[in-house]
Parts: C-alpha cells; sequence; structure tokens
C-alpha cells in the first residue's frame, strides 16, 4: 500500500511445492560436525544490545520440559542483561563456549519479550490522508481516534503502539498478546474469526485489516456500515518489516513516526544480529536444521510452515532452513511423509499450540513426529504464539529470545 502517488507494486506470488528430498539432518553425520565456539561480541555495541538481548537463565533441559507444557513458565521475563555482551571499558568479551548445538537434548522455551516502547515525541496525525490500499481501493482517513487493527499475526497492533498510538486501539484480536492490550474487547471468536457485530459495536473510526482473518464478508459488511477500512498485504517477512511501519504510518497520518521507528527497529536489528552471531557455531558444518509446525488441538490442525512461511524466523536465528531443504513451500499437512522429508534436528511452534496437543508427549505421538531427529532428542522450542512469527517491531527482541532457547537453553553467559 502506498500514497496514492506512489502505485503499490504487486506481493510476489510463492512458487509452488518442489518435490521433497531427505532433511539436511540426514545428510550429516555426527563426525562431521565440530563443537566450535561461538564468535566473542566485539564492536562498540550500545544500550541498544542490552534491549534486546534476552539471558535465558533458569530455562535448561530439566525445567524446559515443564516449560512447554506451562503457560506461566512461558510467559514469565527473565533477566534481560547478558554479561558476556562487553566489559565496561569497551573491550571484547570472551567469547561464548556453548555446547554443539545438534547434541542438546530436551525441550526449550523461548522467553516473553517485553510490550512495545512507543517512539519518542509521537507525530500528531495530520489528516485527512488519502491512501491506495492493498486491494487497490482509494480510502481516505479522517480520524484516527478509534483504530482497530486486525490479521492473525498481531503485526497491525503491533506496529500502532510503536507509532505512539496505542491508546487509540479499542479492540484486539486473539493474536494480540501484549500485555497492553489485555483489556481491550476481543473482536474474534472460535480463534480467528472475526465478529462483525463486535466490531461495529466498537465504533471504530479506522480498521486496519488484511486477509489473513476472515470470512471475507466481514469486510464487506463493514464497508456497508460505512466504517472507514484499509486493507494491507498479507505478506510477512522480516525483508517486508520496514515497509509494513512506514505504510501504517502512512496511513495513520503519522509518517514522521513512521521514519522515527523503522531507524529504531533497523538499530535494534543490528544489535539483535551481534548477539545472535555469538550464539550461532561458526563452523557451516556445526549448523543446525529447524522447521516450524503450526499445530492446534489433537486432531486434524498440524501444518508445516514452509520456506516462504517462516522460513527467514529460522534462518534469522542462524538455522537451516529443513523446509526450503526438502522443498515445502506455503503450509502443508505435517503427516508422515513431510516430516521425513524435513528431518529437522529442532522442531518449533507455539507455546499454546503445543499445550493444545497434551504438552511434549502429545506432540511425540503424532505421526511421524517421534521418527524425525528433533523427536528423537526431544529437541522441541516452543515460543509465545505472539511472538513466533509475529513480525513487526519487536521482531529482533523475539529473534534473539527464540536464538537463545535454541542455542543456549540453560542461560550460559
Amino acid at each position: 500500500m502506498s500514497l496514492t502517488r506512489t502505485p503499490t507494486p504487486a506481493p510476489p506470488q510463492p512458487t509452488p511445492p518442489g518435490p521433497t528430498s531427505p532433511g539436511p539432518a540426514a545428510n550429516r553425520t555426527a563426525t562431521a560436525r565440530p563443537a566450535g565456539r561461538r564468535r566473542p561480541l566485539t564492536g562498540v555495541l550500545t544500550a541498544a544490545l542490552l534491549a534486546v538481548s534476552v539471558a535465558l537463565a533458569g530455562c535448561g533441559a530439566a525445567g524446559a520440559e515443564q516449560a512447554a507444557s506451562s503457560p506461566a513458565a512461558a510467559t514469565s521475563p527473565a533477566a534481560t542483561s547478558p554479561a558476556s555482551a562487553e566489559t565496561e571499558a569497551g573491550t571484547p568479551a570472551e567469547a561464548l563456549d556453548l555446547p554443539d548445538p545438534a547434541e542438546i537434548e530436551g525441550p526449550s522455551t523461548a522467553q516473553t519479550v517485553a510490550d512495545i516502547v512507543p517512539i519518542e515525541a509521537p507525530q500528531a496525525p495530520e489528516l485527512p490522508v488519502t491512501v491506495t490500499d492493498h486491494e487497490g481501493r482509494e480510502v481516505t482517513i479522517e480520524d484516527t481516534g478509534r483504530i482497530l487493527a486486525l490479521d492473525l499475526y498481531g503485526t497491525l497492533a503491533d506496529i500502532v503502539t510503536g507509532l505512539g498510538l496505542g491508546e487509540q486501539l479499542v479492540g484486539r484480536t486473539s493474536s494480540d498478546t501484549a500485555e497492553s492490550m489485555a483489556d481491550l474487547p476481543l473482536v474474534t471468536t472460535g480463534g480467528h474469526d472475526l465478529n462483525a457485530e463486535a466490531i461495529l459495536s466498537l465504533r471504530p473510526t479506522v480498521v486496519l485489516a488484511d486477509s489473513t482473518l476472515g470470512p471475507p464478508e466481514v469486510y464487506e459488511q463493514l464497508r456497508s456500515a460505512g466504517v472507514t477500512l484499509v486493507m494491507f498485504s498479507p505478506d510477512r517477512s522480516i525483508d517486508t518489516n520496514e515497509d509494513m511501519m512506514a505504510q501504517v504510518a502512512g496511513a495513520l497520518g503519522v509518517p514522521a513516526s513512521g521514519e522515527a521507528l523503522t531507524a529504531r527497529y533497523a538499530e535494534e536489528m543490528d544489535a539483535a544480529q551481534a548477539r545472535i552471531d555469538a550464539l550461532v557455531p561458526d563452523e557451516e558444518a556445526a549448523r543446525i536444521s529447524a522447521a516450524i509446525l503450526y499445530v492446534r488441538g489433537t486432531a486434524g490442525i498440524f501444518f508445516v510452515m514452509g520456506s516462504d512461511s517462516g522460513g527467514d524466523v529460522v534462518e534469522s536465528v542462524g538455522a537451516l532452513n529443513a523446509a526450503e531443504e526438502a522443498g515445502i513451500t506455503g503450509t502443508r499437512p505435517a503427516n508422515a511423509e513431510a516430516l521425513a522429508a524435513l528431518n529437522p534436528e529442532v522442531i518449533l511452534v507455539m507455546t499454546h499450540g503445543l499445550e493444545s496437543t497434551g504438552g511434549l508427549a502429545g506432540l511425540l505421538e503424532r505421526p511421524g513426529v517421534a521418527q524425525t531427529t528433533a523427536g528423537q532428542r526431544r529437541r522441541i522450542v516452543d515460543a509465545p504464539d505472539g511472538q513466533l512469527m509475529s513480525f513487526g517491531p519487536q521482531t529482533p527482541q523475539s529473534l534473539v529470545s527464540l536464538a537463545e532457547a535454541v542455542y543456549n537453553p540453560e542461560g550460559l553467559q
């Protein structure tokens, strides 16, 4: 989406699934894996690193199995000051001496990151503003006093908060899990179905949404009721994060706030990358393969998230993209055949999804899971539902939290 003077480029179309092949773990032997030290955290790292690094003390394999089935454990924030980052004199810290990630056994849980901090001195909305949304509709926004931000990932509401307009949010979806939104009325039912009556009862002056939530008839009902509705691209990735922030800021009449938010995000991503680089083994042969599985309940909701549906999260924490190696794109039912093709060394899941399927024991009972390398080592890493694939201003913190759970489950400094 863009201002009307700049047309929006069409989003890239996903490629069809390719043939499956043995996962990367199946093609490597234990002798090919050096147990290398991690890189030291060097350079002039500032307070931004302290803001995004998460030391997962007390989340070792012994305690993580309980955390994997306990919402309280999964949402208890840990200390956020990594002693290994840099000495007071500014000299490089010692390299992290972590175990070979392929030898780690047992589950672990990514810590919940803190709520988004709005930018300083946010811009007052300059309205009206006219934009052409993702569906090609010209929309004029005249009032941002009562905002609803609706998408499966929680990205749009997070961006609104980061822009300094969080107090104008009047409702939330089940994906909006920040503590600051906990008291807002819920406008989804049955998980992720929009409730038109609940939305209209909140009298929103503008609704930001995308096609990841439905049914589509709800959006037509909102338009018919005269609600100002701006549709955004449903595509989410680290590469599109900054564009999405700028687009939301433009639609709300606060482009200067958008620039400030993206600038802060870029700095935090640099700091996050430094911490992740310190956790990931230097040697390519020591990298582990990982895949994201989406699971809900004990019935048929069980999918592999393909290389274009979460692969950048996997790669951003320094792991090999098992879905890409297996030629899996989009989402594919996580049957025994698909899991055999993946054969990841680490399985990433959402915390509530893991709980809903009976915890670690229930997941391992799913056909094919126990036969994977991750299943044999019970190497399941869960992350809060609103965090694992929720792209937006908190991506840097979420990636560090996930990387710590993958490579440093005992919280070593």
